[in-house]
């Protein structure tokens, strides 16, 4: 849709993994909310609303933002709050500047890994008629989508090794001291298999991470002149039936109409032309390899050739997940803000050793939910789009 007002991403941070032991939840969330508001040269005081998303099972605490409303300046200030998903929050504050009633926005998300076993977090709050008996968790769920796609596209098996590999490489000049995950094909092959097709090489471990943005309005941008902005240019999202029963999940429907909304609003009709850079989500390597073919950039039958001749890996025609992605790092529930963050970044010229030369679109697909339930697609550019 035409919006009231354009908006800009002015300011990030992303904090991932946590490694300090001794930091709370609530500092934690403190620091990377002051890294992206100093980022975008804004102090609390000057903020016209919040918006934040978190989890209270994986917080291990009930209504999560009301202990965490201080740590992101949410005092004596308007501020809102999303369970579902972290790229929901965004959704939410880029709505609210658009509509023309607020001049900015801050947007966080965090996904801490001590309050207990996710596993066991995601099959409490799983559906408790059809699916909680199975028990299924986030990754259960992942497996089923992977074995889905398999029937009906056997060459994905080996494509999935290919996009791991990608993506460790990548995560490993990006982040070089997040992680020691596996990078070798023949080593994660080798891995045990934990939830068929899935080994256990092929996915990332959860970890402790958070990461804030700042959004803000024309005339704000105007006046305070930050040094680089991300406009968005276009925005969709959808969402699928929870009943896994009455989905294929060899297929992503909701991810088609999430782009094609997206893809309308930011005029683009071929993203391997129009896309500088992607950011995918990956949680298993076969949900990216779904959205190769649900997010425009080639048919089915043709991923493995692109993959192979290297379109889709740093350097190539399109870039995706230069970051690593969540198969490098995985702090389960703020992924999919991650992926808006980095391709952020890159247009703004921010994403330091893996900024993609000229960077002028960037994609960002956020998936959440039971295999890939909640589909977002965000399109952000050096320009500004379209208004009115």
């Amino acid at each position: 849709m035409p919006y009231t007002t354009q908006v800009g991403v002015i300011g990030t941070a992303i904090h991932a993994p946590i490694k300090q032991a001794n930091q709370s939840l609530e500092e934690i969330i403190y620091a990377v909310t002051q890294q992206a508001l100093a980022d975008a040269g804004l102090s609390i005081e000057e903020l016209d609303g919040i918006v934040v998303a978190a989890n209270d099972q994986i917080d291990g605490r009930a209504i999560s933002v009301m202990a965490a409303s201080g740590s992101v300046g949410g005092v004596d200030h308007d501020i809102l709050s999303t369970p579902s998903a972290s790229e929901h929050a965004f959704v939410l504050g880029a709505l609210r500047v658009a509509s023309g009633l607020y001049r900015n926005q801050l947007i966080v998300s965090w996904s801490p890994t001590e309050a207990g076993s996710i596993p066991d977090v995601q099959r409490l709050a799983n559906d408790p008629y059809y699916h909680r008996a199975l028990p299924l968790d986030e990754l259960s769920a992942g497996a089923l989508q992977a074995s889905a796609l398999e029937s009906v596209f056997p060459a994905s098996r080996d494509l999935a090794l290919e996009i791991v590999t990608k993506n460790r490489r990548h995560g490993a000049r990006a982040y070089s001291s997040a992680t020691r995950l596996k990078r070798q094909a023949k080593d994660i092959a080798a891995s045990r298999v934990t939830h068929w097709p899935l080994r256990e090489a092929m996915v990332a471990p959860p970890v402790t991470g958070a990461v804030a943005l700042v959004l803000a309005a024309p005339e704000w941008i105007r006046d305070k002149r930050p040094a680089s902005v991300a406009w968005l240019r276009g925005m969709g999202w959808a969402t699928e039936a929870s009943f896994l029963g009455d989905r294929n999940l060899a297929s992503a429907p909701a991810l088609v109409a999430a782009r094609t909304r997206a893809y309308e609003e930011a005029q683009i009709a071929d993203p391997l032309t129009a896309v500088s850079v992607a950011e995918v989500s990956d949680s298993t390597p076969h949900q990216e390899l779904m959205a190769y073919e649900a997010l425009g950039f080639c048919q089915r039958d043709e991923c493995g050739a692109l993959l192979k001749a290297g379109d889709f890996a740093a350097g190539g025609i399109l870039p995706v997940n230069p970051s690593g992605g969540a198969l490098w790092i995985n702090p389960v529930f703020c992924t999919g803000l991650i992926r808006i963050t980095e391709a952020a970044n890159q247009v703004r010229g921010r994403a330091e050793r893996h900024q993609v030369s000229e960077a002028r679109t960037a994609l960002a697909h956020a998936a959440s939910g039971f295999a890939m339930q909640y589909q977002t697609v965000v399109v952000l550019g050096n320009e500004p789009g379209r208004v009115g």
